[in-house]
């Protein structure tokens, strides 16, 4: 798994502020999108005046990098640390699965936001967010060919099972709770078992 090239610490911002500021502005970007949402409307939810976030993020876009940047290191954090790579490819893969989907359910609005702005982002911005998101996917992979050596799995494509079962996590973001899927721990059982049925397992 290739590092992230910015430090996410440095990006992010460490104080209680900043995170107030994230917090805010993530319920408001996730509400009314990050286009229609405006610097000053996310200060003045916090009571304070538009002045007072430019010490922490000097633009809106790069309050959103440091949105997504936290918010897909922590997805990727809680992925590799479900992995278990003794284990055998199945429980590896329901594992990492389980993590994926249970991160983005109960991270919905976090999630929403740091997946489905992606092009907010200056170039460079984008490019760090990408290399997260390629090293995320990689775990997946690792883990199907790992299945597919061993003969435990019979994937028909290792690349579109990867991107199938990345793409069911990330569409949490966008629906969960629904009036038949509230639980976070139900949802990441059904996916893990379609998730084992796409590789042949």
């Amino acid at each position: 798994m290739s590092a992230p090239t910015h430090d996410v610490a440095s990006e992010v911002g460490t104080s209680r502020a900043a995170a107030r500021i994230r917090a805010a502005a993530v319920e408001i970007f996730a509400a009314k999108g990050y286009g229609a949402t405006t610097t000053r409307e996310i200060a003045a939810s916090l009571g304070l005046s538009p002045g007072a976030v430019y010490p922490h993020y000097k633009t809106k876009e790069s309050l959103l990098f440091a949105i997504s940047l936290e918010g897909h290191d922590a997805a990727l954090a809680g992925l590799t640390q479900a992995d278990q790579p003794t284990a055998p490819p199945a429980v590896r893969l329901a594992a990492t699965v389980a993590a994926y989907v249970t991160w983005h359910a109960h991270n919905h609005e976090l999630a929403k936001v740091v997946q489905h702005e992606l092009r907010s982002l200056s170039h460079e911005h984008f490019k760090a967010i990408a290399a997260i998101r390629r090293a995320t996917s990689s775990v997946f992979a690792r883990i199907i060919e790992a299945g597919d050596a061993s003969g435990d799995f019979h994937t028909i494509d290792i690349d579109a099972a990867t991107l199938a079962i990345t793409s069911l996590g990330v569409d949490v973001s966008r629906w969960f709770p629904s009036n038949t899927h509230a639980d976070p721990a139900i949802l990441a059982e059904r996916y893990v078992e379609l998730s084992l049925r796409m590789v042949g397992a």
